[in-house]
């Protein structure tokens, strides 16, 4: 049986948490953030661990046994940019993240430095994409 994971969903308050973001752009694109995620998924976002505010969840399991359970899509304000996750990963949004404006991006991590330095409408299209992509592999 394999470790638990270090990140699970807790009954943190999601909006007390973000209302603690500095400096203030950032707290202000969290906000924004969190309203995208919650139009483009119908669902309550949970924090995960301190930092990570994940909506919906899945249980997987890996071919090495490795099993466990995570957020579908979510993000997080780290010190230098705003995480945002899609669990299936970023391989395939070759195209539009060429559209998306300044990034880097992780395997299933994109960072941003704010909200204006890219289009938001291109954003809103990945998450969801990548959304739908886990709605399909791990039906609730």
């Amino acid at each position: 049986m394999s470790k638990p994971n270090k990140t699970q969903a807790t009954d943190g308050p999601v909006e007390d948490f973000l209302k603690t973001i500095e400096p203030q752009q950032k707290r202000e694109d969290c906000f924004a953030l969190l309203t995208m995620m919650k139009d483009i998924t119908g669902l309550t976002p949970k924090m995960w661990g301190k930092a990570i505010i994940g909506f919906g969840d899945y249980h997987y399991k890996y071919d090495s046994g490795r099993e466990g359970d995570s957020f579908r899509t979510g993000f997080s304000p780290r010190a230098q940019y705003l995480s945002v996750y899609i669990m299936p990963g970023y391989e395939n949004y070759s195209q539009p993240l060429a559209r998306l404006g300044k990034h880097k991006k992780g395997k299933s991590c994109l960072n941003i430095k704010r909200l204006s330095d890219i289009d938001c409408d291109v954003l809103h299209e990945i998450i969801a994409d990548g959304f739908a992509v886990m709605a399909k592999r791990y039906p609730s």
